[in-house]
């Protein structure tokens, strides 16, 4: 699973039907890959809750998104696993099939609520557009697999 962070001052999510906005806190654009599992999902929320990337009274990087009282705005976002390493079409064979990425997407919107985290969502698998006013900038890319081998996990 994949997760692309960013710190904002604030997002937004429009669909057809709907306008989802946040405030202070993450816009975190998920893609879940072929494979991955309900650890992955539990993991990078764990992650998302507690990652230290908003700053304290020196402007050093030492508060969580739940320190802050941030939200999260989570955006589903399958060409995170996109591969453009042949040709100049990326393939999307990494990315796991829909029903998969759908309950594991809502699992990990689940993990981070049960953590005490504010959550808005877009729409799954809908064409949206999304608003984000960058803090910093600051972007973080996670990805579990890689993080949980790193972590001897």
């Amino acid at each position: 699973m994949r997760a692309l962070i960013q710190r904002v001052k604030r997002g937004g999510v429009k669909t057809a039907g709907a306008h989802v906005t946040t405030g202070r806190g993450l816009v975190v654009l998920l893609g879940v890959g072929a494979g991955d599992s309900e650890a992955d999902s539990d993991f990078l929320a764990e992650k998302t809750a507690n990652l230290r990337i908003f700053p304290n009274a020196e402007g050093k990087f030492d508060h969580s998104l739940l320190d802050v009282k941030g939200e999260a705005l989570v955006v589903s976002q399958f060409t995170l696993y996109g591969d453009a390493s042949r040709g100049r079409r990326p393939d999307f064979a990494g990315a796991a099939r829909p029903e998969e990425a759908a309950r594991l997407y809502e699992r990990f919107l689940a993990a981070l609520r049960a953590k005490g985290v504010p959550v808005k969502t877009g729409v799954f698998a809908a064409d949206m557009e999304v608003e984000i006013i960058n803090d910093g900038p600051v972007t973080i890319w996670l990805d579990s697999r890689e993080n949980k081998r790193q972590a001897g996990i």
